[in-house]
């Protein structure tokens, strides 16, 4: 288990934590979705996580957690995992229908699918709500909101840049996981953060895991260098 980073709370106050829906599906990359959930929780945010079946079984087989079935379990299991304070992460089943982010009347909350599988990727380029991640998806389109998507595939078929394109368009950021090598990586744990650092950097929390392109040399311009 990644150690909890030292990221800003400058995303949340004390008397109105910002909250953050995010979701897990069943493509591989596990890990950047729960090092999201790690950064999210050090920055003070409330997560609202919802967790396909086909995810629970992606994130025993490609980490050591292992979710129990139920989502009160799953809350109890992520909370101590993220090292939550009581109610700062909620887990939602996935026929939950009322939970907030199954309505536009719901928090304004931005909606982060990672990893998002490409048959999410289908559901929501048509508008199919068929499970409370698919509604959620659905309602962040509608109503404008954020929607950050993590598709972890290869290749892509046409159908799959298609949908991407679609939804692209529809106002959803696609965000592969896709990380660079110009910050010379020495672990797993280095690549995942560089994904990471990304959505945090596009949902707008203040992050430390990696500077951003050009960080340093200006940093040195200014102070003379």
């Amino acid at each position: 288990m990644n150690e909890v980073p030292a990221v800003s709370n400058a995303a949340a106050t004390d008397d109105a934590p910002r909250v953050i829906n995010l979701a897990f599906t069943g493509a591989s990359g596990a890990p950047y979705g729960l090092r999201l959930l790690q950064c999210l929780v050090a920055s003070g945010c409330r997560v609202q996580v919802m967790i396909s079946k086909a995810a629970q079984i992606v994130i025993a087989t490609e980490t050591d957690l292992k979710l129990p079935g139920t989502p009160p379990a799953m809350q109890q299991c992520l909370s101590e995992y993220s090292q939550a304070a009581p109610g700062q992460v909620l887990v939602f089943g996935r026929e939950d229908w009322f939970s907030p982010p199954a309505s536009g009347s719901g928090e304004k909350a931005p909606l982060v699918i990672c990893p998002c599988s490409t048959g999410t990727l289908s559901a929501l380029a048509t508008g199919a709500s068929n499970n409370l991640i698919e509604r959620a998806g659905d309602v962040a389109l509608k109503e404008r909101r954020q929607l950050i998507l993590v598709p972890r595939e290869a290749p892509y078929s046409e159908v799959h840049l298609e949908n991407m394109l679609k939804l692209t368009r529809m106002g959803a950021v696609i965000m592969p996981a896709s990380p660079g090598f110009y910050h010379n990586p020495e672990t797993i744990n280095d690549l995942v953060d560089f994904v990471v650092a990304r959505l945090l950097d596009h949902l707008g929390v203040d992050q430390k895991l990696m500077p951003r392109w050009g960080e340093e040399r200006l940093a040195r311009k200014l102070k003379g260098g």
